[in-house]
């Protein structure tokens, strides 16, 4: 099967204080841990930091805000967020029942060369609106995508997000990056990995291993709506 997928009701929770995560894929790539997160309306989580990891926060569903040592950010619609590794404690606040990932990669010896070189001043707090669209030539002419997290700037990894009706994404297989996709809210897509197809909804998680051929692409009328995260399999050069 070249498709590695959980379907969200596939995926266990276990509470405790209104605050539950489970891991998605383990073992796609050695260094990454992938987490969905369910924090319940009127409760708080203090996640753990890092010191020589990278985490990436995507708030996918319900109203909430979250508390650092510069500000207050409100989350109020699909929103983005990396800690400055373990310079300081955060807290997410739930309003609503809030759903999000917790997405953790390992910083090489390599990775910290490239950072010092140069980096995103963290941390960082964008929701969907404040993100930049871009265009892409395997994407569909109605297709919607934004930049979340671009090359270079954080690790090894990329983030994005990309929405349409009725096209979508279909691209030769990348042999720099493993690819994984969380469908947003409302999704119902067809995704095509070496030639195997499935079809894929709100909450769905997949991996596709670099080198493979992969769409995500809506049939006429439905919703392709994702988060795509990717890694650089290899360091780069410094």
């Amino acid at each position: 099967m070249a498709i590695s997928m959980v379907r969200r009701d596939e995926m266990t929770f276990d509470f405790k204080d209104g605050f539950a995560r489970t891991e998605l894929l383990p073992n796609s790539f050695e260094g990454i841990r992938n987490y969905k997160c369910i924090l319940k309306a009127g409760h708080d989580v203090t996640p753990e930091v890092f010191k020589d990891k990278v985490a990436v926060y995507c708030f996918t569903k319900g109203q909430g805000y979250l508390t650092d040592h510069k500000k207050a950010y409100n989350i109020t619609e699909l929103s983005f967020y990396v800690p400055d590794f373990d310079a300081s404690r955060f807290c997410i606040h739930a309003v609503e029942d809030m759903e999000f990932l917790c997405l953790v990669s390992d910083m090489s010896e390599g990775d910290w060369r490239t950072y010092e070189a140069g980096h995103h001043v963290l941390p960082i707090f964008n929701s969907i609106s404040q993100c930049r669209e871009y265009t892409q030539d395997c994407k569909g002419p109605h297709t919607q995508s934004w930049s979340v997290l671009s090359s270079k700037n954080i690790g090894r990894i990329l983030l994005g997000v990309v929405r349409a009706v009725g096209e979508g994404t279909t691209e030769k297989g990348h042999p720099a990056v493993d690819q994984w996709n969380y469908c947003l809210e409302g999704a119902d897509f067809n995704l095509t990995v070496d030639g195997e197809t499935v079809v894929q909804k709100d909450g769905d998680w997949s991996f596709v291993p670099a080198g493979l051929d992969h769409s995500l692409v809506a049939d006429p009328g439905k919703l392709v709506y994702y988060i795509w995260f990717e890694h650089f399999v290899k360091e780069f050069d410094t």
